[in-house]
């Protein structure tokens, strides 16, 4: 991922220089665990415990001849080592991608608990927000059309809500990557005790996988690139909503604007959804790492490498991509204008059409058949108030007048007020509060 997008702690998680402090660790940890079971001699223990990582400059320049990143790294590292001698039983019946997996479980976890952290905070920031606008009254949109009266607080709660279950999600995903084998070459435990990969996998907090063949099966690390491709969509959507809300014909929500901040190298009066946009792209981003990652669960026989190239580019872009989106969604909610005025305005501007279906099942109860009168009737008095701009009370009267050949229908206008006011479209809401007032 381009530093452009990049946050110093997940940075630092997928850097070269953390991911050889991991191999050390790793490393010297089945020395220690070799050690303490008698299989190598326990004075080599300190000299590699205190060896320094090589830095990523040195494996670099090893690796250009090998061609092996563990083999270069494992050069790097004894060159660091005093004595040198020490280092002959590091990675002691160990095959490459015991080291590479493990490691990888440990920065799998490490990713993800930084993710977790962001998604309680943005969880907390959406559900304030709604619960803040919980009586801002609002159109509610479907198609894009007005549909009937809702509360902004009401859409907000969707996403809060949207976004726990990812993070639940996640936190699953969690325990599916936080998976580890230490099993030789092709996972027979052939040289090396299993006793050696319980004690290390205990010490890193992780548990040994069930069954691995040289490899852990990719499936876990496929199901936590899907979580995080989910989580990545529901920050889009927040973000869909804000751009359609920011449309200069809508105009209920605004993106935070600095000072000194420019819209457009041209026009001087733009002030355009630059987060939203780029939260709409980046979604696109961790998206794209799914079915790559699927596609390294199949590998020829016990094992083969075709997965590396993949991850190493896909696993740190979907979780640098996903950390920045969380900032940033969490940014634009905190820092989000709300139009109430606008809102309302937008909510009487049909001339009361969104009061159309609660006037159809008034008919109803009036008596009149569904499909065959009331439909017929409300919808010819709408079809006028589309194309003429005649408020829908006036135009609901007239066809009323003429309903049944001319024989009129009598409207109840007190009735009709009480079912035309917009607040009661949203009075059955409170327990959608209460439980996003719950929500952690």
């Amino acid at each position: 991922m381009i530093e452009r997008y990049t946050l110093p702690e997940m940075g630092r998680v997928w850097s070269d220089a953390h991911k050889y402090e991991l191999w050390c660790k790793v490393e010297t940890l089945v020395v220690e665990a070799h050690a303490a079971a008698g299989t190598i001699p326990a004075e080599v223990v300190e000299p590699v415990r205190n060896a320094p990582p090589p830095t990523p400059e040195a494996v670099h320049e090893i690796e250009a001849v090998t061609q092996h990143d563990v083999i270069a790294f494992l050069s790097a590292w004894a060159d660091n080592t005093e004595p040198r001698e020490a280092a002959r039983y590091v990675h002691f019946g160990m095959t490459s991608s015991d080291l590479l997996d493990t490691a990888l479980a440990l920065q799998l976890v490490e990713a993800t608990d930084i993710l977790l952290a962001k998604a309680d905070t943005l969880i907390a920031t959406l559900r304030d927000h709604a619960l803040e606008h919980r009586a801002t009254l609002r159109v509610g949109r479907t198609h894009g059309i007005h549909a009937e009266p809702d509360v902004w607080g009401h859409r907000v709660a969707d996403f809060a809500f949207g976004m726990a279950r990812s993070r639940d999600r996640l936190r699953r995903a969690r325990e599916a990557v936080g998976v580890m084998a230490i099993s030789g070459a092709v996972g027979t435990y052939s040289n090396i005790d299993p006793a050696i990969e319980r004690q290390v996998a205990e010490r890193l907090g992780l548990r040994p996988a069930d069954v691995s063949t040289q490899v852990v099966l990719r499936d876990g690390i496929a199901e936590w690139a899907s979580a995080l491709a989910i989580m990545a969509t529901v920050c889009e959507a927040i973000a869909l909503e804000v751009r359609h809300g920011q449309r200069t014909e809508v105009r209920e929500l605004w993106e935070p604007f600095g000072k000194g901040q420019k819209g457009s190298s041209a026009m001087p009066h733009k002030k355009n959804p630059i987060i939203s946009e780029r939260l709409a792209g980046l979604a696109r981003v961790v998206r794209a790492q799914i079915v790559p990652v699927l596609e390294g669960i199949p590998l020829w026989h016990e094992r083969d490498i075709s997965h590396s190239s993949t991850e190493r580019i896909a696993l740190p872009d979907a979780s640098i991509a996903l950390d920045y989106m969380l900032h940033l969604t969490n940014r634009l909610m905190s820092g989000l204008v709300v139009d109430a005025d606008r809102m309302r305005a937008n909510l009487e501007s049909t001339g009361g059409l969104i009061y159309t279906s609660t006037v159809l099942l008034e008919l109803v109860e009036m008596g009149m058949s569904r499909d065959d009168e009331a439909y017929p009737l409300v919808q010819k008095a709408a079809m006028e108030t589309w194309q003429t701009g005649v408020p829908f009370r006036e135009t609901l009267r007239k066809h009323a007048a003429a309903w049944n050949d001319g024989a009129g229908l009598a409207l109840d206008e007190a009735r009709l007020d009480e079912v035309c006011r917009p607040e009661r479209f949203v009075e059955r809401l409170g327990p959608v509060f209460d439980r996003l007032a719950d929500l952690t």
